[in-house]
Order: structure tokens, then sequence, then C-alpha cells
């Protein structure tokens, strides 16, 4: 439950709705540079109500502000701004595209194993990871498989996980592509390259890539 406001938390939230946070300015379209150059300084510092404990907040006085959106210097760098932010957005547009091209060419070549060397390679894959989740999780106790008593299904996902593993270089593909639905959807693309690429060079893992592509 929320505790209740004091009066000075009450007081701090009043001088707040005097003012605009850097936050509000930022949601009116400022920019900081835009901030420093037309508003110089805070007319005021104060704390949050909410969050008391927090940095002080820089705030700029409401009629301040609402006399410089007013003039035509504001004007001019608000435009300056919206059209760098048009530019920037069409730069990443090319890069995306740029990237999900690249993600769609590039031939993804599946190291060639015969089945029991998979299933060997593949269990070992799976023991060394055992084995590190110890450094970080100290009460993990490691239990080594071997591929004999190995259930079928759970060596499957073994032996995909351990060929996604060879294929890791691929993820260079993505550099370049910071956050966002970019990334995001240039990752997908190329999850389900890697998955596709195992699927067609081991037809008997075609479903463990499915399954795995659809929990991604």
């Amino acid at each position: 439950m929320a505790e209740s406001l004091t009066s000075a938390d009450r007081e701090r939230g009043e001088r707040h709705r005097a003012y605009y946070t850097l936050a509000a300015l930022r949601a009116r379209g400022w920019t900081p540079s835009m901030v420093r150059d037309l508003l110089g300084g805070p007319d005021a510092q104060g704390r949050s109500p909410f969050y008391g404990a927090a940095a002080p907040t820089r705030m700029y006085s409401i009629g301040r502000v609402e006399a410089a959106e007013g003039t035509e210097e504001f004007a001019r760098a608000l435009a300056a701004a919206a059209r760098r932010s048009a530019v920037a957005r069409q730069a990443a547009a090319r890069r995306r595209q740029e990237v999900l091209d690249r993600i769609a060419a590039e031939p993804v070549e599946v190291p060639t194993l015969t089945r029991d060397d998979l299933a060997d390679q593949a269990v070992r894959h799976r023991n060394r990871r055992d084995r590190e989740r110890a450094w970080d999780q100290p009460d993990h106790v490691p239990r080594p498989a071997v591929v004999a008593t190995t259930d079928p299904a759970e060596l499957a996902r073994w032996q995909v996980n351990y060929l996604r593993h060879r294929l890791t270089a691929y993820d260079a593909l993505l550099d370049g592509l910071y956050g966002g639905a970019g990334r995001t959807e240039a990752a997908q693309l190329l999850r389900e390259r890697m998955y596709d690429a195992i699927a067609r060079a081991y037809p008997e893992l075609a479903a463990e890539c499915r399954r795995q592509l659809a929990e991604r």
C-alpha cells in the first residue's frame, strides 16, 4: 500500500506543477541542445514527491518555456530537430534493410558430421555447459550425461543446441543494429535461417528445430 503524502510532499508536488521537467520538455519536442540554447539553466531544482531520494530534477518555469515556444527561434530549432530525426530514421531504415538483405543472402554452412559424431559432440557440449553452470550457481551439481542413456528427444535438443552454437559466428551479421524493432526483426530472420539450415542438413532434427524456433 502506498504511503500517504506529507505536507512537504504535497508542497513539492505543487511546485512540480508550476514547472516542466526535462522529461516533460522532451515530450513537447525539446532536445537537449534546444534546452541549453533557448532556456539555459533551470529555474528550480526539486525532488519528486514520490521518489524523494532520487537525484534533484531540473525544472523550468512553465511561463518561460511557453514564451520560448512562441518564438521564431524555437520554431526554427524544432524544424531542424525534426529534419535531423527524419534523416536518422531514414539512415536506420537503410541500415536495417541492408542487414536483412545480407542475412537473407548469406550462405549458412552447417558442420557435416556422422550421426555418432554429432551425438558425441552434442553430449560433450552439454556436459561442458553443465559444468560451467556451477561457476555461477555454487549449489548446482554437474551431472555428466552419456549418449547411450540419454532420451532421444533430449539428445535431439542437445544436438540442435550444439549445431546452433557452431553457427554463432553468423551473429556478426547483426552488427550495426542496436535495440529496437529492427534488430529484433533481423535476429528473428537469422534464427529462422539457422534452424532451417540445420533441419536441411539433418532432417531427423527438423521437428526439434521447429520446436525451438517456436519457443523463441
